[in-house]
């Protein structure tokens, strides 16, 4: 029986004969056996079968594991959340590179609704393209990752656009009759277009930059994991069952629950509670990573100096702040803090860095999670006020650490790690993270992931 993970309706063999699919089935199986927190991969048996009509077995297999547990580039999506944030992220960048073309879908889709035509989107690609067009399309994806789907994609959407944007081409005819999902898969079978043809339109859409994907992929996964609920200015998670940590989690979580100096006071299923919310926020590649104490009050000190010393060279970094009034709260930050020392092209050090994957939390006595607020891009001297206040991430020097900016600092703390402040900021737009607003630190933990 094939893994839990593959859709039966999209098990696509191509070309392979009986036996071949035995074999794609078998390299499936066993890389879900050795791989158990894959949760949703429907890609994953489609580019096995590929891979198969060029390669024996053994390195079929080899090749599927590298590009699993690849981590410096994204290949196959492996739960159902990420495979989510994949058509989002298509049908966000369309809007922008190929506007017109998504202008025109959406005119087409009718009731149906655009998401419903881009939650296809790799299909147009695995399912519907010519062999000989998937061969090339793979050949750049194995080299350049992802990003090439996203671009073939666009691609499809502005040839297609191209062939039926006249009422009296059959392309329109076919939208029109049997709707525009349909017509799409259609025309991807017959398409027009060489190979080469469909790739330099693909890689000549301007100014699709991987820094601009990676950051629309952050920035809708964040949204679609945080599954926010508005009360007053305080962002609550909401429960679900995508979020329920995997076996691998679980002993990761109770592995750093024995590490964990901040739970004194607090009961074994407050802390085990907490964790398991806090784990629910992380990226999902992170939380598949063992937890690490690097540095804490406690044991090595109040120093910034100290601090440095043992985790700067770290990413991703946990942060975790008991105060003395017993409020829990902190932040998760996605770039190592050596980046302080980075200069740039002026020689000068930069004074904030960090990502959109950086975001706060609280933990006691309320749970909540604010993440990156994104960019407001505009014209207006307002809008790119905003738009540099929310990336203003996370900022260091030899005499303070700092965790969001503009407006207010979201975490402050001076270079003893003694005292702290906490107010409101346009990166995060947070609340101060206790009511005070300025705080005295009983315990700070530092966490960073083993092999991440």
């Amino acid at each position: 029986m094939l893994p839990p993970f593959v859709e039966a309706t999209h098990c696509l063999g191509y070309h392979l004969t009986r036996k071949g699919r035995a074999v794609a089935d078998r390299v499936v199986s066993v890389l879900g056996y050795a791989c158990p927190d894959i949760t949703y991969s429907p890609s994953l048996y489609p580019i096995t079968a590929a891979l198969l009509h060029f390669m024996p077995e053994e390195e079929c297999y080899h090749c599927m594991a590298s590009l699993v547990a690849s981590k410096e580039k994204m290949f196959i999506t492996q739960t159902k959340l990420l495979n989510e944030v994949t058509w989002k992220t298509v049908m966000q960048i369309a809007k922008k590179h190929a506007k017109s073309a998504a202008q025109h879908l959406l005119r087409l889709s009718g009731a149906i609704g655009p998401e419903r035509i881009y939650a296809d989107w790799q299909w147009w690609i695995l399912a519907a393209l010519p062999f000989p067009h998937l061969v090339r399309v793979l050949d750049c994806f194995f080299h350049e990752g992802v990003k090439v789907f996203y671009r073939v994609a666009l691609a499809i959407l502005i040839l297609f656009h191209k062939h039926s944007s006249n009422q009296n081409s059959e392309w329109y005819a076919e939208a029109t009759k049997n709707g525009v999902d349909h017509a799409i898969d259609k025309f991807c079978r017959n398409m027009p277009a060489s190979p080469t043809k469909l790739l330099r339109t693909a890689f000549s859409i301007r100014a699709l930059s991987s820094q601009y994907i990676s950051r629309v992929f952050i920035k809708t996964e964040m949204t679609l994991k945080s599954k926010q609920v508005i009360t007053g200015s305080r962002l609550v998670r909401s429960r679900s069952s995508d979020n329920l940590p995997t076996s691998q989690s679980q002993v990761n979580i109770q592995m750093m629950s024995h590490t964990l100096t901040i739970r004194e006071r607090m009961s074994e299923e407050t802390c085990k509670q907490m964790l398991f919310t806090l784990w629910s926020w992380l990226p999902v590649r992170i939380t598949m990573y063992q937890p690490v104490l690097l540095y804490t009050t406690e044991e090595h000190g109040c120093s910034l100096t100290t601090f440095y010393v043992r985790v700067e060279h770290h990413e991703p970094t946990l942060l975790m702040i008991k105060t003395c009034n017993n409020e829990v709260f902190g932040a998760y930050c996605s770039t190592r803090w050596f980046e302080r020392n980075q200069k740039d092209e002026r020689g000068n050090r930069q004074a904030y860095f960090g990502t959109g994957e950086t975001f706060l939390f609280s933990l006691y006595p309320e749970r909540a999670k604010y993440p990156w607020v994104g960019c407001s891009m505009g014209d207006g001297k307002e809008e790119q006020r905003v738009a540099h206040g929310s990336e203003l991430f996370m900022a260091a020097d030899t005499k303070m650490i700092t965790i969001g900016g503009g407006d207010g600092q979201a975490i402050w703390m001076d270079e003893n790690i003694r005292y702290g402040k906490t107010d409101r900021c346009s990166t995060f737009n947070n609340p101060p993270l206790c009511p005070s607003g300025d705080f005295e630190i009983r315990v700070l933990e530092v966490y960073g992931f083993a092999g991440a």
